[in-house]
């Protein structure tokens, strides 16, 4: 191989095949279409004459090469990303492409509004938005394939902040008890857990941090949830809910204006998840993150 000849958004394609796992998934994260990352793929293939991709069942995966020279690729991102902060910070004004990865209730309730400040308080600033599973907004970060992440935590589980990442708290997202109309906890003040026993509830799939919060939290009072219908999607819950398919507790953020036939009571005491941004150390003085934070934080409030 001769000098000059790898490209690097080739190699950002490969790192993000590398990081997420599939061509389909790598696209997602990077805003391109799957056949955009895989001929990006080909074409280091071609450069390198190297097999960098094996069918692999119905997936892929990286070869022993691929894998190296991804490792390599992290680190040529990193030095780059400096480069790019360092240029930043002596304008001293945001500017450039910023990358933001959120959940997907703050994706659609907290960042239209932050995104769109950010274009009207800085026309230099490209900022981007993709919506995550929660569970990987911080690996996005230590891996340096997002800027900034928006992520949430619950008092049982804390969300946890590797080294060489900081975060701040934007704000508390509360969460209310979903009815359908004519349910018996319908018109009450608000409803103590105690309450909730024999009920058929609507949640999140096992393996998600809402799930696990409502089983321990009805376990906590004696109660053994009865889940009878799972949905990744609030707006499914609401529409189960509205069906009067059971009771949910969905928290307010991205919810919008609840369907007819559902009824929003307040529970005591008020269940609610702690929402922050995350970024890199090395990045803490970049002013596009030290903008994007100070709108978030003064779009929903400081918590």
């Amino acid at each position: 191989m001769g000098a000059g000849m790898l490209d690097l958004g080739r190699l950002r394609a490969l790192h993000a095949v590398s990081v997420h796992g599939s061509v389909a998934a790598a696209a997602t994260a990077l805003g391109y279409t799957p056949s955009a990352v895989s001929q990006q793929i080909t074409k280091l293939e071609r450069e390198t004459r190297t097999t960098l991709l094996e069918r692999r069942g119905r997936g892929i995966a990286l070869t022993d090469e691929a894998r190296h020279l991804a490792a390599t690729a992290q680190e040529l991102l990193v030095i780059v990303e400096r480069a790019e902060v360092r240029l930043e910070e002596r304008r001293g004004r945001p500017t450039g492409r910023l990358t933001i990865a959120a959940f997907s209730s703050a994706a659609r309730g907290l960042l239209p509004g932050v995104l769109a400040e950010l274009g009207r308080l800085h026309p230099g600033l490209d900022a981007r938005l993709t919506e995550v599973d929660p569970h990987l907004s911080v690996d996005l970060v230590v891996r340096g394939m997002t800027d900034l992440a928006v992520a949430h935590d619950w008092d049982i589980a804390p969300l946890p902040a590797p080294d060489g990442v900081e975060q701040v708290r934007i704000g508390d997202d509360l969460c209310d008890l979903l009815l359908p109309e004519g349910h018996r906890l319908v018109g009450r003040g608000a409803v103590r857990r105690e309450e909730l026993a024999g009920e058929r509830w609507i949640s999140q799939p096992p393996g998600t941090v809402c799930h696990d919060w409502l089983l321990r939290t009805l376990r906590s009072v004696g109660c053994e949830p009865d889940l009878v219908h799972l949905a990744e999607d609030n707006h499914t819950q609401l529409a189960l809910v509205a069906a009067g398919l059971g009771i949910a507790v969905i928290p307010r953020m991205g919810r919008g204006p609840l369907p007819a036939g559902v009824v929003a009571v307040e529970l005591d005491p008020v269940p609610r998840r702690r929402v922050y941004a995350l970024w890199r150390v090395g990045a803490s003085r970049r002013p596009s993150i030290v903008a994007a934070v100070r709108v978030m934080r003064e779009m929903y409030g400081s918590g």
